[in-house]
């Protein structure tokens, strides 16, 4: 469900109505702030006939007997009604955020669930929970033992895997190195090919400067870095990897179909493109883990969360159809 006070609840609800039937859904969450969410949308009589009780006694659910949809909700309860609103940044809520992590965790662990799909957390509240982790990405890395992880995110026009993620552009270049270049191509390589089922992938490396520094003119880390990376990752794997070129380039490549993934230097080289090309569509996928995990491609949106008709479930359902599409290739690869 993500942060409770955040537009999670909200394009989780209207997500639901619309794909009820594509999967077997296990929602896990606070059942009185879906019951809320249903509520402003006008449902009448129980504020919950989207959901109901699975046969598993873990799975508890709420308002009604009906399976409609066939949506089991787990309710942790971990919410309180006393002074709840919406759009607000707090301990509980970011403790409340963890809490479903960890019991996805738990599912993941017996096997009761096949992938999964996380609906946006406050930074500012987990950490005010007394947690440090950038995000979901880090935090599900540490749950797992995963050492070697990479964050992905595509829309359906283009996918970009990170060398960096969330920190200061000032960082980026001294945290780019061969090994984290040779990680970063393997994971994608093997991800396309296992996820999304393309047997011989291409992709292109966007440079870190502008131009991918003109042969040294601005800049020396492509000449440094990424030109004899490359070269050594070109012989032992033998894939169509090219770069580094400028990104501009890289992406219009990628975008007509020249490439199936760019690797790009830092987040916000991805994430521009992105949002201009498919913001609606774009998903947040986690290469490395033992499962498939995926977001959607924005944040908590406080700003509009205490009013859950204006909240646009389209990023989460694509995140949804792709974990779905994603866990059905891995389970044939």
């Amino acid at each position: 469900m993500g942060d409770p006070s955040g537009i999670g609840p909200a394009i989780l609800v209207k997500a639901m109505k619309r794909l009820g039937g594509k999967a077997e859904f296990v929602v896990i969450g606070d059942a009185w702030v879906l019951g809320k969410v249903e509520k402003s949308f006008g449902v009448k009589g129980s504020p919950a006939r989207l959901f109901h009780n699975g046969r598993d006694p873990a799975i508890h659910g709420y308002g009604g007997r009906e399976k409609c949809q066939g949506v089991k909700v787990i309710d942790l309860k971990n919410v309180s009604g006393k002074n709840f609103a919406f759009g607000k940044i707090r301990a509980e809520y970011g403790r409340a955020s963890i809490d479903y992590l960890d019991k996805a965790m738990d599912l993941i662990i017996a096997k009761e669930i096949d992938c999964l799909v996380t609906c946006p957390i406050s930074k500012q509240a987990v950490r005010l929970a007394g947690f440090r982790f950038p995000g979901h990405t880090e935090y599900l890395a540490q749950c797992t033992a995963t050492r070697d992880f990479v964050m992905m995110l595509l829309n359906r026009h283009l996918k970009f895997s990170l060398l960096t993620t969330h920190i200061p552009l000032k960082d980026v270049s001294s945290k780019i190195n061969k090994g984290i270049l040779r990680k970063n191509i393997i994971l994608t390589l093997s991800s396309l090919k296992k996820l999304f089922a393309i047997k011989k992938p291409r992709i292109v490396v966007c440079g870190l400067n502008p131009h991918a520094s003109d042969e040294g003119i601005i800049g020396k880390e492509e000449i440094a870095i990424f030109k004899p990376a490359l070269r050594c990752i070109r012989r032992s794997l033998r894939a169509v990897i090219d770069g580094p070129i400028s990104a501009d380039v890289a992406v219009l490549k990628s975008s007509r179909g020249e490439y199936d993934a760019c690797i790009a230097a830092y987040h916000d080289q991805a994430l521009i493109a992105l949002k201009l090309t498919g913001f609606d569509t774009g998903v947040n996928l986690t290469l490395g883990l033992p499962f498939v995990r995926t977001s959607p491609l924005h944040g908590t949106a406080f700003d509009i969360a205490a009013n859950p008709s204006l909240a646009n479930p389209s990023s989460l359902i694509e995140a949804i159809k792709t974990a779905i599409r994603c866990t059905s290739n891995l389970k044939k690869a």
